[in-house]
């Protein structure tokens, strides 16, 4: 049976790529993927051959590696971040039983919320939950209850993109939902570029947030009330310090 990859490549470049990851690169034939994407990895295997598809064409991409796997290629298909995360693997693994000779194996890889995290510190010490504000594939609707429920819950909460050109007022949208449950100065931070030529970062509050220069390639982080900032770094608490005290 062929084996086509799902390969999550974190923020893309070599260094934030686990072993497996590149393992899979390595061994391919074929490297398919959204041409983002896939140009993070041509400079690393200049020699492998390319198929690139645009946003919104993701069943045909997956199909055509499909179809390649079945003929026995190697095939990989390339994710920023992990593969199962807002990636392809899922729907991957939802055409394949079309391809009876085809098994999907998901390579993991470091996704967004925590390649983010480690820049700003530790905030996401403690519970938290990720919401993508891209009303593509879900209704709006939909994402303004799973934010309402993570706000009340006082998670800490990773935004994926949470704001492009067409979609201007998400986040504004998204933030006045969280400061019905959550303080106005609850601590808040984002990063621009993870791991790639341009990273930003920069720590605010939640009163300040829709304000900030945030685009689509921005990861966003909202505090729960024990996130506090430590010097030039946030940390939610676990709770270990509690046993300080004793």
């Amino acid at each position: 049976m062929s084996k086509l990859y799902a390969v999550g490549l974190g923020p893309g470049n070599e260094e934030f790529m686990t072993g497996e990851a590149k393992n899979a690169l390595a061994a391919a034939d074929l490297i398919c993927g959204y041409t983002v994407y896939v140009d993070l990895v041509k400079p690393l295997f200049p020699e492998k051959e390319y198929f690139t598809t645009a946003m919104k064409k993701e069943i045909d991409r997956c199909r055509f590696a499909l179809e390649k796997a079945a003929e026995g290629k190697n095939v990989a298909m390339v994710c920023s971040g992990d593969s199962g995360v807002y990636g392809m693997a899922g729907l991957l693994i939802q055409l394949a039983p079309e391809y009876k000779d085809v098994e999907v194996v998901v390579v993991c890889g470091v996704t967004a919320a925590i390649s983010g995290s480690a820049v700003l510190g530790a905030p996401l010490g403690h519970d938290f939950c990720t919401v993508s504000l891209s009303d593509l594939l879900t209704p709006w609707e939909v994402i303004e209850k799973r934010l309402e429920g993570a706000a009340m819950g006082d998670f800490n909460i990773c935004l994926y993109n949470p704001r492009s050109h067409k979609r201007v007022t998400h986040l504004n949208r998204a933030c006045e939902i969280m400061m019905k449950y959550k303080s106005p100065d609850t601590v808040c931070g984002w990063v621009k570029n993870i791991g790639r030529d341009g990273q930003e970062a920069h720590i605010t509050t939640l009163d300040k947030l829709a304000d900030e220069p945030i685009d689509m390639f921005t990861t966003v982080f909202i505090g729960s009330a024990n996130t506090k900032v430590y010097g030039n770094q946030i940390v939610t608490p676990r709770g270990y310090e509690k046993r300080l005290d004793k």
